[in-house]
């Protein structure tokens, strides 16, 4: 096992060397590691002092934990830099034959420079950390606690996987260093909002919570990794000389993919999505376990977080019949707005899915099956029974969205699985366009009219009987 991965530290000793004597790189990674560190001190200094006036010292609290993990991300955003010239842009200077001439396998070269490329910027990452605590710990009097400190310093390093895994993915399709530029906002874009998200996380101070986010980050980044080894090849390298936007073979590839060999919108029926569904079995049993786990986890957080008696007493039955006669005077059309969220929250999920192999996709339709679940506590604790609930509440219109949300989540799952364990006798791009022509399949015939269906139905029926079962 050892003399295997032998030659990819070779490669990783080699990448390595080259880098430290590259000023490009070397010169901004010291300039973010010394100089970056005091101002975020500075204006931590800044900004505790502010607050300090008012008695704020919370956000003070949680705004130096925030700032270390900023200080470590800047120097990381370097690596992205050196990933997306890994390949390509050695190709471009020509050093890249000698390379992929020698012995080594597909995978051992591309493991090589994959771990190669984090090093200095991890290097400068952690020092610029170091920094930045001891200027807050003659500044402020502040240690980070072990455990918080562990977490952060392992969400950077993950974050850098992450960024390199993908960037890496990129230089060895793309054909020019500017290409790889350009569609690094892949990257950066989906980054930029997780740090957002994680800023948010850090100043409600769940610090618990990150370490979820280190999880999925760990399985994006092994699944991307997965991804690049698998479509790398050095041939295919040397020979791609230039990237073409071929649109009719888009469609084609989506058309021929989508209608198959049906004739006829019967025929598509039976042969064409029967198909489809048939290759969805795996999927979505999967999804109907984890939806069956978001049931759990809402119903288990209700009595964690439990909501006000005062907030969920239904005793004014006059003020529920009025909101009963608006549901009575809703215009007819109010379903297809209904119709069309659905259809968008299924899109918005479906993209989400494409950038993290199905994991956000999944995420964002399990969050309204944990809320059906949490919100059945305080409804029971309200005197409604728990059968009622789901049966007035949910089923009238629960019959056809909750398949149609199971469908699309497997659809979302196949999508993933299709990215990290992909047909090495097609492109990534061809995969992506075949597996897109499934989903069009599935939301085409199936969870459209569903939805549908579900959005009628919970106008007519759900609403009216909820309020009914809520003044009886």
């Amino acid at each position: 096992m050892l003399n295997n991965f032998r030659p990819a530290w070779w490669v990783l000793r080699r990448e390595v060397r080259d880098q430290f004597r590259d000023w490009r790189i070397t010169i901004p990674i010291m300039l973010l590691t010394m100089v970056f560190p005091f101002i975020m001190n500075y204006m931590a200094d800044e900004v505790v002092g502010f607050v300090a006036q008012y008695g704020a010292t919370l956000i003070s609290e949680r705004l130096i934990p925030f700032f270390l993990l900023i200080v470590g991300f800047f120097p990381i955003s370097i690596s992205l830099v050196i990933a997306l010239e890994s390949f390509v842009g050695e190709k471009e200077r020509g050093s890249i034959e000698p390379l992929l001439a020698s012995p080594l396998t597909d995978w051992q070269l591309y493991l090589g420079k994959l771990v190669a490329v984090m090093v200095p910027p991890m290097i400068g990452s952690y020092l610029g950390m170091g920094i930045y605590l001891y200027g807050a710990y003659r500044e402020f009097r502040w240690t980070a606690e072990p455990e918080l400190l562990a977490l952060i310093l392992v969400l950077t390093l993950v974050q850098a996987f992450v960024m390199v895994s993908g960037a890496v993915v990129i230089s060895t399709q793309a054909t020019t260093v500017r290409a790889a530029n350009l569609l690094a906002s892949f990257i950066i874009i989906p980054i930029a909002f997780l740090i957002q998200a994680e800023s948010i996380v850090m100043f409600w101070g769940t610090y618990q919570t990150l370490w979820l986010v280190v999880f999925g980050l760990v399985i994006i980044a092994v699944l991307l990794t997965r991804t690049g080894i698998s479509h790398f090849n050095r041939e295919e390298l040397l020979g791609r000389d230039l990237d073409i936007l071929n649109l009719r073979w888009m469609w084609q590839v989506f058309k021929s993919q989508f209608i198959g060999e049906a004739d006829s919108v019967r025929s598509w029926y039976k042969i064409e999505l029967k198909g489809t569904l048939r290759k969805l079995r795996v999927p979505f049993v999967l999804v109907m376990g984890m939806f069956i786990a978001a049931g759990l986890f809402g119903n288990n957080l209700a009595s964690e977080y439990v909501i006000p008696p005062e907030l969920i007493d239904f005793s004014d039955s006059e003020s529920m019949l009025g909101q009963l006669d608006i549901i009575a005077i809703l215009p007819a059309n109010t379903f297809l707005f209904i119709w069309l969220h659905n259809i968008r929250a299924i899109t918005l999920g479906t993209l989400l899915g494409m950038f993290t192999f199905g994991i956000f996709g999944i995420i964002a339709l399990m969050i309204p099956i944990g809320l059906l679940a949490y919100f059945m506590v305080p409804a029971v604790a309200a005197g409604i029974p728990a059968w009622e609930y789901w049966v007035g509440f949910v089923a009238p219109h629960g019959i056809f969205e909750i398949p149609a949300m199971l469908l699309a989540g497997a659809t979302i799952l196949k999508i993933g699985a299709g990215l990290a364990a992909p047909n090495t006798d097609e492109s990534i791009g061809e995969g992506l366009l075949r597996s897109l022509a499934d989903w069009a399949k599935i939301m085409v015939g199936l969870i459209l009219p569903l939805l549908l269906a579900a959005a009628i139905m919970e106008v007519k029926v759900t609403l009216p009987v909820a309020i009914r079962l809520l003044t009886k």
